[in-house]
């Protein structure tokens, strides 16, 4: 019997479930895919914010990789909250070492609530070592800022930082734009390998309820990926998916509320 497709989520945990590897499961299952998991951190977190967090040993996490690389047929991964310099470097050791297909990385710095996800001078290490072994990339515009010294005011100032990221080594960068203010749609620019680019624009909703926007997106791609998607298709698929959470919210918890992260299987009112 054929072996089921299965990606691999390498994140931190969210004990209000809307965010991180609780993200990541929810997105992968839904696109019919296996999730695995290589736990890096625990935050104690809702809705309101992170109250605190805490670091795994980096030999758990080790093990971890090592369990999963014995048994598993792993089609492609992707990386999130990766805490601090020891634990991305852990991360990066075992990337190379083990070949779990196509990685995405969603550079994950600062939580919705505005809490500290990545420390200051573990920035750099993301940016010189993480990013070269990425397939594709896909910071908000914050986390672009952060890693390419850009100042982005503007959509040229996104297709500028991700050129520069690219530079870095990255082989696909995915800029999301939904940080934009005044905006009535949200804009996502895209630079493939091969120097095709292209935008994804799509209206934007009137909702606080955005939790792990960024989180479900990359794995959306990366369950894609493992199904031997193209990126682009990937992309698309992703950003069509995340939309969809969005537009048929839930309510839950009294803060930056979760998406719905099982809206594509009935957009309509009823399963509100």
């Amino acid at each position: 019997m054929e072996q089921f497709v299965q990606a691999l989520s390498i994140a931190g945990s969210d004990s209000g479930g809307g965010a991180g590897m609780q993200a990541d499961l929810k997105t992968i299952q839904e696109r019919h895919v296996f999730a695995t998991t290589v736990l890096v951190a625990i935050t104690a977190q809702n809705t309101l914010g992170v109250n605190d967090a805490f670091a795994l040993p980096t030999k758990i996490i080790d093990e971890q990789f090592e369990a999963l690389a014995e048994d598993l047929a792993i089609k492609a991964c992707k990386t999130g909250m990766l805490a601090d310099v020891e634990r991305v470097r852990a991360v990066v050791k075992n990337l190379k070492k083990f070949d779990f297909g196509p990685l995405t990385v969603d550079p994950v710095m600062i939580a919705k609530g505005g809490a500290p996800l990545l420390s200051e001078d573990a920035v750099a290490v993301v940016k010189n070592e993480l990013l070269p072994l990425a397939t594709i990339a896909t910071p908000n515009l914050p986390e672009a800022e952060k890693l390419t010294d850009v100042s982005i005011e503007d959509e040229a100032d996104m297709e500028i930082a991700a050129k520069k990221l690219q530079a870095v080594g990255v082989k696909n960068v995915m800029i999301k734009g939904g940080h934009f203010v005044g905006d009535d749609q949200s804009s996502d620019f895209v630079l493939l390998e091969d120097g095709t680019s292209f935008w994804l624009t799509a209206p934007r909703v009137d909702t606080i309820r955005t939790h792990g926007t960024g989180d479900t997106l990359s794995a959306c791609i990366t369950a894609e990926l493992a199904k031997g998607k193209s990126v682009e298709d990937a992309i698309r698929i992703g950003k069509k998916y995340v939309d969809e959470t969005i537009r048929h919210g839930i309510i839950v918890g009294h803060g930056h509320g979760p998406l719905n992260h099982w809206a594509g299987r009935n957009s309509d009112e009823s399963n509100r």
